[in-house]
């Protein structure tokens, strides 16, 4: 079931203190290993990625006069700044486990100290591109959360929900940003292939590291594992990535799971400052709080 599309859904900032305990398993899905450490890679990229989104869209934010598209790109630097403060927090318990991580994480600042260096539209490009990759993501971790996420840890999968809930609410931003600027098809496609080769492969050289160090990396049935989570990776991310290549496409007309607003719907009720921290002892992880 899914919301009708909206051409300009709110914007949030929801500034929740997500804490997690020391002695956290990185294996925060016990039963997928291979599975927990794709997401824990991903993580791993977010304090480099999302300050480098951020600094994009500020910089290109000089350039617009539209009062509205400006209330969204102020709302887009919002969330994505909060959600890459959740992550370091959880990267930190990380590297506790897996010290290695740190050159994970000193390539991600290497990459995007270079990536700072071109024209404002090759990164704005990057920056839609990545957005339009990660609707196809959000629509697989929420229309599939049973599998992925029924019996974790109930931090990472809130966690990781939340930052889907909030990409869906600020999809259209950096399209409606590029194209304000610049809205050619060929910068934007390029866009998108960069944005999406170059975090997959950053997240990949993370949970690798931690794979190696668990002793699965050399293990067939972990490597099965793996190459099947990738494939769905796939299979999921591409639609939304090739549906952007149609003329006269917008990510409005893509419609967001019901569980979006249901979750937001549930938050809107939790006294401040609380955690939403969801059931995942519940198979179907409804959008309630523990």
């Amino acid at each position: 079931m899914s919301e009708p599309a909206t051409a300009r859904p709110q914007i949030l900032v929801r500034r929740i203190p997500f804490a997690f305990d020391e002695g956290i398993d990185p294996v925060w899905n016990p039963g997928q290993p291979e599975w927990s450490h794709m997401v824990n890679g991903a993580s791993l990229a977010m304090p480099y990625l999302e300050p480098f989104l951020i600094k994009t869209v500020t910089e290109a934010l000089k350039q617009v006069n539209d009062p509205a598209l400006k209330a969204d790109v102020q709302a887009f630097i919002g969330q994505e700044g909060v959600h890459y403060q959740s992550h370091r927090r959880y990267n930190e318990i990380l590297k506790q486990t897996y010290p290695e991580l740190a050159l994970t994480e000193a390539e991600l600042d290497t990459d995007y100290r270079r990536f700072q260096q071109r024209s404002l539209k090759w990164r704005l490009a990057y920056t839609a591109g990545f957005e339009t990759m990660t609707m196809g993501i959000t629509e697989w971790l929420i229309r599939r959360r049973q599998p992925l996420f029924a019996g974790s840890d109930s931090a990472i999968a809130s966690l990781v929900l939340w930052h889907m809930v909030e990409e869906t609410e600020h999809k259209n931003v950096a399209w409606d940003l590029y194209n304000h600027l610049y809205g050619d098809w060929f910068g934007r496609t390029w866009g998108l292939i960069c944005g999406t080769v170059h975090v997959a492969l950053a997240s990949r050289k993370g949970y690798v590291r931690m794979l190696r160090r668990d002793g699965l990396w050399r293990s067939a049935r972990s490597r099965l594992r793996l190459w099947t989570m990738v494939a769905r990776f796939l299979r999921h991310a591409s639609p939304a990535m090739l549906r952007s290549l149609l003329p006269g496409y917008h990510p409005s007309k893509a419609r967001d799971p019901a569980w979006v607003a249901q979750w937001a719907g549930a938050y809107a009720g939790l006294p401040e400052g609380r955690i939403p921290l969801l059931d995942t002892a519940d198979p179907e992880i409804p959008a309630r709080f523990a």
